[in-house]
């Protein structure tokens, strides 16, 4: 593993001469933000020794390489998903090589389920903690203590300064920001009803296929992580509709101004 990370991470470094001090994650239909941007390479996934490919819709499969709120940035334009059939180290492996190009912070965004009665749709979420529902833990197996120790604390796993960050930064543009607890499951289905109801129980604000092995990897890494998610549907009674992977995109695009702003401006004040 550590021998595959070094040496994609040394391709990567070959192919575009580049340091880039932050990463970011860009969810379902929220690969806009690569528009503001001052690209100066990019690599298809496809290209990347050992890099998984994207099989969503709504994800592009590249990496962006450019400046962003004054700082160096790289973009993965689509992420990987445990239900596409990835074992949890695949899934994850981009963030490990992201930490051996040598990003100091993480940046993630994902399109999720309100449970929260307080909720609506379009709202954007700052994400201060998680719940971890999937079956496959991305640190299952054999500790590389190059990469990080045996039993990772994370009791911070969300950056508390950036996400004080964001709610000024929200503040002087006039947006409204949620703050809540993600909860990520497997997927490939969009919640039950039942299923709804039993993460507001147990304590989510919102729901979604991704980010927490992600957040779970980087924080294994000492990265700071700052995530955000775009309330694309509700599971609140009452207001549970049925939902398409397409409508989610769709809701993602309209609330993707927003977004963009916050993480541009933390970015440059990070």
């Amino acid at each position: 593993m550590l021998a595959r990370i070094e040496s994609t991470a040394q391709f990567i470094k070959e192919n575009t001469g580049f340091d880039p001090e932050v990463g970011i994650i860009l969810g379902t239909g929220l690969g806009g933000l690569v528009n503001e941007i001052d690209i100066k390479h990019e690599l298809q996934y496809e290209k990347i020794p050992n890099f998984p490919v994207s099989t969503v819709e709504g994800h592009s499969g590249r990496l962006i390489f450019g400046y962003l709120g004054g700082k160096k940035v790289v973009a993965m334009q689509g992420r990987f998903h445990y239900y596409e059939g990835y074992d949890m180290k695949e899934v994850t492996f981009p963030v490990r090589v992201l930490k051996y190009l040598g990003v100091k912070n993480l940046f993630v965004s994902n399109a999720s389920g309100g449970v929260n009665p307080d909720f609506e749709i379009g709202d954007l979420m700052v994400i201060d903690d998680h719940l971890n529902f999937f079956p496959e833990h991305p640190l299952r197996g054999r500790n590389i203590k190059e990469l990080g120790t045996r039993f990772p604390d994370m009791s911070d796993a969300y950056c508390e300064s950036h996400i004080q960050k964001a709610f000024e930064i929200g503040k002087e543009l006039g947006y409204k920001l949620q703050r809540g607890i993600y909860a990520g499951t497997s997927g490939p289905t969009f919640e039950t009803p039942a299923e709804y109801k039993f993460f507001h129980i147990a304590g989510a604000d919102a729901v979604g296929m991704s980010t927490v092995p992600e957040v779970i990897v980087a924080r294994h890494m000492k990265l700071p992580v700052f995530a955000i998610s775009i309330i694309t549907d509700l599971g609140v009674p009452g207001k549970i509709v049925q939902v398409t992977h397409e409508e989610v995109q769709e809701v993602a695009a309209k609330a993707e101004e927003k977004m963009t702003a916050i993480m541009s401006k933390l970015i440059e004040r990070i």
